[in-house]
C-alpha cells in the first residue's frame, strides 16, 4: 500500500546504534511512499526507538508517549527497540500504543503496519534465540557525521546487562557491505565515519550463531582506512580486552582514524569487577591507557563507569574514584546502577540506597568536568583540525576536533561540513574550547 497522503515521525532513545537502526526504518518507509515529518509536527504514525540499559529509559519511553498523545492524538504508534523486544506484551497493553515489534521484525516495520493498520495492542516479537541475522544499517542526519552500523549482539554475560537479551548474539556485516554503505555515505557528503555496535571489537563473527571470525576488527579498519575522500573514521566504544596493540598502532599511523578512544571501565575495584563478570582487571585497563598515552600522547580517552552496583561498599567506591581519578584520561559518562529485570545483578543482596548513589555520581561527574577542562587546556594554543557542522547556534558554529574537543565560533556559513585548521585560543565558562579559524580551507 503506497500512500503519498500518509506521513510518518521518529523519536530515538538511547545510543549511536539506534540512531543508525531508525534511519534505516525511516527509508523503508519512504520506499513506500510515506512522506517523513519532525517529530513535532502531527503524523499518521508514529514510530519510537526505545532503549532499555537503565530504568530511566524505560521512564523516558513513558514520557515520549504521553507527550505524542498530547499533541497527536490520533497518531498510530509503532514501539520498537531494545524495551519492544524485552517487554512487547506489556508495551502492548499500554493505552495509546497500537503496534510493537521485536529485534528481527523492526527492519519489516512497513509491512507490519500495513497489515495492522486498523488494529490496536498488537506485538510481533520472535525468541532472541532467533535474532541471529545481521540487519545493515547507517543514518546520516546532517550530513556532517554519519553512524554505520557494523556489529551486532553481544555474547559477554554481565551480570547487568539486558542487551545480549535484546539484541541476540554477536554477529557482523560483511567488509564488503560495510565498505559499500561507506562508499554511499561519502558521495553524501559525509565527511566523518563513526562506526558503531553493541560490541564492534568482537567485529567479525557471522550470522546464525556462527562463533568463528571470519575477519577482526583490525582487518575492518585496514580496509575501510582505504576509502577514497573519507576524512574521519571514529570509534564509537571498544571493550578494553578487545582493543589490542595492533589497533591502537595502526590508529597511530592512520591519517583516517582519529585519536579518540571510548572504553568501557564501569568500576575501578576488581572486587565490583567479579560481580559484574566484566573480562578484564584494573592492571589491563591501566597498561591500555598507558599505551595510548605513551603512543598517542594527545588522544582523548573516555570511559563509562557505574556507581551503586549491589555490594559495592563506601570504600570500593573510594577505590573506583581514586583509581579514575590517576587514569590520563579525558571525560567520564557516569551512570547510576538501574536493577533490570531477568539479569543476575537484579537479585543480588546488598543494594545500594539512592542517596549512596547520588552522591556519589556527583563525585564522578565533578571529576570528570575538571578531567575534561585540564585536556582541553593541555590542548590550548596549538592547531587543531575541525569539521564543524552546519547549523547556526545562536550566531555560533561548532564542531569537534580530531581528539573529540567541542569547540566553536561565530557563525560562519562557509565553514558548514568542512575540515578547517584552527588554534584553540581560550576555554570558555561553558566547557567549549573557543577556536580561531585559519584562512586556509580545504574540502
Amino acid at each position: 500500500m503506497k500512500n503519498n497522503s500518509k506521513s510518518v515521525s521518529f523519536y530515538t532513545l538511547g545510543c549511536k546504534l539506534n540512531f543508525s537502526e531508525t534511519s534505516t526504518i525511516a527509508e523503508s518507509f519512504r520506499d513506500a511512499g510515506y512522506q517523513e515529518v519532525p517529530f513535532e509536527e502531527n503524523s499518521d504514525v508514529c514510530v519510537i526507538n526505545t532503549c532499555s540499559v537503565t530504568e530511566n529509559a524505560d521512564k523516558k519511553f513513558y514520557n515520549i508517549l504521553k507527550k505524542i498523545k498530547k499533541f497527536n492524538p490520533q497518531s498510530y504508534v509503532i514501539v520498537v527497540g531494545c524495551y519492544a523486544q524485552l517487554k512487547p506484551d506489556d508495551i502492548s497493553q499500554i493505552k495509546g500504543v497500537n503496534l510493537v515489534l521485536g529485534a528481527n521484525e523492526k527492519f519489516d516495520v512497513v509491512n507490519y503496519f500495513e497489515s495492522n493498520i486498523n488494529s490496536k495492542n498488537k506485538s510481533y516479537c520472535c525468541e532472541i534465540s532467533q535474532v541471529n541475522q545481521f540487519h545493515s544499517s547507517f543514518s546520516i542526519g546532517s550530513r556532517t557525521r554519519g553512524f554505520l552500523k557494523v556489529q551486532d549482539g553481544c555474547d559477554y554475560k554481565c551480570t547487568y546487562c539486558t542487551i545480549p537479551k535484546a539484541r541476540g548474539v554477536s554477529r557482523s556485516d560483511s567488509i564488503e557491505n560495510i565498505l559499500t554503505q561507506a562508499d554511499d555515505m561519502v558521495s553524501k557528503g559525509v565527511k566523518e565515519i563513526v562506526l558503531t555496535g553493541v560490541n564492534i571489537g568482537d567485529y567479525g563473527k557471522g550470522e546464525f550463531g556462527n562463533k568463528k571470525h571470519n575477519n577482526t576488527f583490525l582487518e575492518l579498519l585496514e580496509r575501510i582506512d582505504k576509502i577514497k575522500y573519507l576524512e574521519r573514521i571514529r570509534i564509537s566504544s571498544i571493550e578494553p580486552n578487545l582493543l589490542t596493540s595492533k589497533i591502537i598502532l595502526f590508529i597511530k599511523n592512520s591519517t583516517k582514524l582519529v585519536p579518540h578512544f571510548h572504553i568501557p571501565l564501569q568500576s575501578g575495584c576488581n572486587k565490583i569487577l567479579g560481580l559484574m563478570q566484566r573480562r578484564y582487571s584494573t592492571n589491563l585497563y591501566l597498561s591500555k591507557i598507558n599505551e595510548i598515552k605513551k603512543l598517542i600522547p594527545n588522544a582523548c580517552i573516555g570511559a563509562d563507569v557505574i556507581v551503586g552496583f549491589p555490594g559495592e561498599t563506601n570504600s570500593d567506591f573510594l577505590e573506583t574514584y581514586n583509581f579514575l581519578k590517576s587514569l590520563n584520561i579525558s571525560y567520564l559518562h557516569v551512570f547510576s546502577f538501574s536493577g533490570r529485570m531477568d539479569t543476575k545483578a537484579y537479585n543480588m543482596l546488598n543494594k545500594v540506597g539512592l542517596p549512596e548513589k547520588y552522591s556519589r555520581s556527583k563525585m564522578l561527574r565533578i571529576l570528570s568536568t575538571k578531567k575534561t577542562r585540564k585536556f582541553y587546556t593541555e590542548n590550548k594554543d596549538f592547531i587543531h583540525s575541525v569539521l564543524f557542522e552546519s547549523e547556526n547556534k545562536n550566531g555560533f558554529i561548532y564542531g569537534y576536533t580530531s581528539n573529540y574537543i567541542r569547540v566553536k565560533t561565530y557563525w560562519d556559513p562557509t565553514l558548514s561540513n568542512k575540515i578547517i585548521d584552527v588554534y584553540i585560543e581560550s576555554i570558555g565558562v561553558d566547557g567549549i574550547a573557543n577556536v580561531k579559524v585559519k584562512n586556509e580551507i580545504y574540502a
